[in-house]
Formats: C-alpha cells, sequence, structure tokens
C-alpha cells in the first residue's frame, strides 16, 4: 500500500490545480486520473479574467491568450445584445489547458498516476482509495471527478439517483472572421450555445440541449438544421463555418442538482461540488477557484501540530456555500428563464435598454478576483 498525505481523484481543472497548489506547500500529493493528456473535453472553453492572478501564483502562464471583453447575447427572431464583460476573460482550449496545468503540476512536485479509481473508503483516521492496479493511502481525498461518475453511485450521492434531462454538445470550426475579443452566447428552441475562439485558432461552439428536445429530430445534424439554425447568428456562423472535428462529442445525463461540497469526508471540488448552468460562463473558473479553497484549507491543516479532519470539512463546506451558492441559485434562474421562449423574448428587449442591467446580471454569476 502507498501512502501519501493528499490523493486527488480526478484531473480536470479542479484536480491539477489543487494538486500543483498543495504540493508546491510541501505536502506529498498523489492525482490519480483515468486518461493521459492532452485531449479535448465539452466545455464552453471561455476562462473568466478571476481566476488569472492565482493561476499566476502557482507559476502558471497560458499560452496565446485570447483576450475576451464583449458578450453578443441573442434570442430567435430578435438583434443581438452587445455588452462590454465586466470582468472580461480568456478563449482557452481543454485541449491546452488540461496539458498545461499537468506539466506544472507534475514540475510542482506532484505524482500523477494513470489509473481508474473503484471505490473510496473513509476510515477513522485515513482514507483507502482503490483502483484497478493498487490500494493508496492518505489522510485527505479530493474528489474532482467530474459531473459524474460511477464513484458517485458507491457514495450514495443523492443527485445520481436523478434522471437529468440535459444534453452537451460540442466542437471546434474553423471560422477565420470570428471576433477574437467576442464570446456569444445565442438560445435556441430548448437549449443555448456559446461560441469563443480559441488559442489554437479555432471557434469553439458548445451547445446545452432538453435531451426531450433534442430526440425529436434523430440526431444531431438533423437538429442542427431545424432548431439551431432557426437562430439567426447561430445560422449564420455554421453556414460558414468548417468543422475541425471528425465529429461533435457529446455528454448526456448532466445534472444540475445540488450536490454536497463534502460527501463522507471527501472535499468536492470543481463540477463534483456542483455546476453552475453554462450560460453563465463561469464554470471553468469556479472549478478553478474551489481549487484553490481547498489547497489553502488543506495546507493550512496539514501544517498544523493538531490535524482535525472533522474541522477541514466543516470550514470547506462553509467557504464553498460562501462562494458559490449565490452564483447556482441565479444560474438556475436565468436557466429557466431563458428556456422560456415568451420570457427570453421579453428579458432580451428589457436589457437591450439597459446595458447596465445586463452587467449587473453577469456580476451575479461571477466572483471577485481571488485574493492571493
Amino acid at each position: 500500500m502507498k501512502n501519501y498525505e493528499v490523493i486527488i481523484v480526478g484531473g480536470g481543472l479542479a484536480g491539477l490545480t489543487a494538486a500543483t497548489d498543495i504540493a508546491l506547500s510541501g505536502h506529498k500529493v498523489l492525482l490519480l486520473e483515468k486518461h493521459p493528456y492532452p485531449r479535448h473535453k465539452v466545455c464552453g472553453e471561455y476562462l473568466s479574467a478571476e481566476v488569472l492572478p492565482y493561476l499566476d501564483t502557482l507559476g502558471i502562464k497560458l499560452p496565446g491568450e485570447i483576450a475576451i471583453d464583449t458578450l453578443s447575447w441573442s434570442v430567435p427572431g430578435r438583434q443581438p445584445v452587445d455588452t462590454r464583460l465586466p470582468l472580461g476573460g480568456i478563449g482557452i482550449s481543454r485541449y491546452g489547458l488540461d496539458a498545461l496545468l499537468y506539466q506544472r503540476a507534475c514540475t510542482a512536485g506532484a505524482m500523477v498516476e494513470f489509473e481508474t479509481v473503484t471505490e473510496i473508503r473513509p476510515g477513522d483516521k485515513s482514507f483507502r482509495v482503490y483502483t484497478k492496479e493498487q490500494v493508496y493511502e492518505s489522510r485527505v481525498v479530493l474528489g474532482a471527478y467530474g459531473k459524474r461518475d460511477a464513484l458517485d453511485k458507491s457514495l450514495e450521492r443523492d443527485f445520481i439517483t436523478k434522471r437529468s434531462p440535459w444534453l452537451a454538445v460540442k466542437a471546434h470550426y474553423h471560422f477565420p472572421d470570428w471576433p477574437s475579443n467576442k464570446v456569444g452566447l445565442h438560445t435556441f428552441t430548448g437549449g443555448y450555445g456559446g461560441l469563443s475562439k480559441t488559442e489554437l485558432g479555432t471557434v469553439n461552439f458548445c451547445y446545452l440541449v432538453c435531451y426531450n428536445v433534442f430526440k425529436r429530430y434523430g440526431n444531431i445534424e438533423q437538429f442542427t438544421e431545424q432548431v439551431i439554425s432557426r437562430n439567426r447568428e447561430l445560422g449564420e456562423f455554421l453556414d460558414e463555418a468548417e468543422m475541425a472535428f471528425e465529429s461533435p462529442m457529446t455528454i448526456a445525463q448532466i445534472s444540475f442538482e445540488r450536490k454536497n461540497p463534502v460527501e463522507q469526508g471527501i472535499l468536492m471540488c470543481g463540477d463534483t461540488a456542483g455546476m453552475i448552468h453554462p450560460l453563465c460562463g463561469n464554470g471553468m473558473a469556479m472549478a478553478i477557484h474551489s481549487a484553490a479553497i481547498a489547497a489553502r484549507l488543506v495546507s493550512q491543516s496539514l501544517s498544523s501540530s493538531s490535524f482535525d479532519s472533522l474541522q477541514l470539512q466543516r470550514q470547506y463546506a462553509k467557504e464553498w456555500e460562501k462562494n458559490f451558492n449565490d452564483r447556482l441559485r441565479v444560474g438556475g434562474l436565468l436557466q429557466r428563464i431563458l428556456l422560456t421562449e415568451s420570457l427570453a423574448s421579453f428579458a432580451q428587449a428589457t436589457l437591450a435598454r439597459s446595458p447596465q442591467l445586463l452587467r449587473a446580471v453577469i456580476r451575479a454569476t461571477h466572483g471577485k478576483t481571488i485574493q492571493v
């Protein structure tokens, strides 16, 4: 059995960031991830600027930054509304970002093994983490394995028993004329999609749709032609753009149900702790922010002369809820409005007359710059 101070299950944005931070604090960290890097993931690929100073303190220099300062929002049948983003952000692919974070975690001293975790067993003073190849033991475990996993069933998490109607689809496109400083958010019947440029030179188009609407059309091609393209902004983009992928990537059963930030003593980070609706454009930053909170508290606890796991769990849950609960609530309300066509049209007309109100809505789903 191999022993570590901290084991992190999952190597997405939250897991890799936490591994780097905790390793830089001098603690023995193991990160367990199923798949090697680099690889594409279904994601909006817009990173809010609120986390950039924090990443800088970890020695993470983002490549080929695409600075985004403008949001363009439309609903079918209306002209788009453009507004300046209060904080702004960057466009960066998960293909590039995850690989960069992985390299930084390794140079910071974190151990990374590409293994599938099959079970996590909490004990009185430590955890045992089982993979198909090995058994590991640690004082602290962070769960950062994403939106849903077989581990959620073994941990008996409430949300995993409820069916979710959401399907996400993503692909990159060649579209040289797309403005680098703009992120687009455009609705259609049953869903909405985002457009933004990445450091790869391609434009990422990622959309979320209710599966009950999608299944009426049989496949992605028919749904794109008969539903998505009815939004003029999306229709014009898809008519002119050339897909860079062989085929779109998909994820089903995406859940926005409430999740607990601590389960059986495991500190949950990123999407494993809770998902904000993608229309808010804050999911990537929230994952990194949650990792920053967990890493700080874990490092403080492990450095203390009297490690108290229950106190660590209480502190993390309190910090997570303070930073993210309001954002999740506003995000859920916005999604309900935008997916109700009459309300979406009214909201768009109202916000078109008041850019200040639109910026206030954006601020409500974003946090302040992480203090470093």
